[in-house]
């Protein structure tokens, strides 16, 4: 279930039912403020809602409320071993700090924080790192890796609430998807907040996007978390792609045009590889939603081309034309992605109107050609 409890970050909602919110962290260094600026904004036209950027010393607090002016996306100050820096980011008027209350210096550190988030009325991010553990925990851990993160991080909660303070969102990041997905269940078990969902230091681009996509959407799917960031050793705008084709591919969130190709085998007559990287780079300019098959034989090709709102189904010197279920034409094969963005972009243009679907019997099978 979602979070019962929801906290506002920049105007974005998160937890208590809210869309589940995509997040990143930029890798320039803070001070550079241009350089920042430039990553946060194209972090937002990837569809990034919150941006993270660290503050490990006093020039990049310094450079903080320019980027809070000048950025396109709520700005999220990531802070550690040092209370004063909190203190100054949320000064600068910055969404939210993370912070971690076991390394920002003792309670009363802690105290001076919090207090100063109440008034400012700024909304955290705390949580644990089976990287950073605290070292009572340690032993913990080795028995019970899940365990520990999740009682490190109620150790955070039970802090924040004695000195009454619930604006917080909890984290319980592990780079092993097992442990991350077991500390996430248990504590979605112990605490009303909002979570935010990653496998930290998940590695490059593609055993990052698997890792992450497994423990994310385990977890998304089960309806546990409210915020997801897929950490990459990457551009972080690739972080921001994947993550939000873990929420379509999970019917969380839409955004732009959905492509599913089949994987190609020997039952294919068109090299569909080709047909399907034309296809996306071509969709990667249209904001809208809706559905495109890209397919290249006659077992599956009718039927998934019929179910997607606009299909191709390939033949060896020709194929169809799909629209809402029905079989348009048959085409060249050089001719295949003009036709098929031709008919997207003209019922773009008359307003996006879905027609009643018609019945199976209406949906021609693809014949090969000779």
């Amino acid at each position: 279930m979602p979070s019962e409890k929801q906290i506002t970050v920049g105007g974005v909602p998160i937890g208590g039912g809210a869309p589940v919110v995509v997040q990143s962290m930029t890798t320039t260094e803070t001070a550079d403020v241009e350089a920042t600026l430039a990553q946060a904004r194209a972090l937002a036209e990837a569809g990034c809602d919150l941006v993270r950027v660290a503050v490990p010393g006093r020039a990049d607090a310094d450079a903080l409320p320019a980027i809070v002016a000048g950025s396109p996306l709520p700005v999220i100050a990531d802070i550690h071993f040092n209370a004063s820096l909190a203190l100054r980011a949320m000064d600068a008027g910055v969404a939210a700090v993370r912070i971690n209350p076991g390394n920002i210096g003792g309670p009363d550190k802690v105290e001076q924080v919090v207090q100063r988030a109440k008034q400012t009325g700024t909304p955290m991010r705390i949580g644990a790192n089976s990287g950073s553990l605290p070292d009572h925990l340690r032993q913990f851990a080795t028995n019970d890796p899940a365990g520990a993160l999740v009682e490190a991080a109620l150790e955070e909660v039970r802090l924040l609430e004695r000195l009454e303070y619930r604006e917080f969102k909890i984290s319980v990041k592990s780079s092993s998807v097992p442990v991350m997905v077991q500390a996430y269940q248990r504590l979605s078990e112990r605490v009303p907040y909002p979570l935010h969902l990653g496998v930290t230091e998940a590695g490059p681009a593609f055993t990052g996007t698997v890792k992450s996509s497994i423990g994310i959407g385990t977890l998304l799917g089960q309806g546990i978390g409210d915020t997801i960031r897929v950490s990459l050793t990457a551009d972080p705008v690739e972080e921001v792609r994947v993550a939000w084709e873990i929420l379509r591919s999970l019917g969380l969130r839409q955004r732009g045009p959905m492509m599913i190709a089949c994987p190609s085998c020997g039952r294919t007559n068109v090299d569909v590889l080709d047909l399907a990287e034309q296809v996306e780079a071509r969709l990667g300019t249209y904001d809208e939603v809706f559905e495109v098959a890209v397919m290249g034989c006659a077992v599956n090709g009718p039927g998934e081309a019929g179910d997607a709102d606009f299909g191709i189904a390939g033949g060896r010197d020709a194929g169809f034309i799909y629209a809402h279920g029905l079989v348009l034409r048959k085409v060249e094969q050089s001719q295949l992605v003009d036709e098929l963005f031709r008919e997207v972009d003209a019922w773009i243009a008359a307003g996006m109107v879905r027609p009643k679907r018609g019945t199976r019997k209406h949906v021609l099978p693809m014949v090969p050609s000779a």
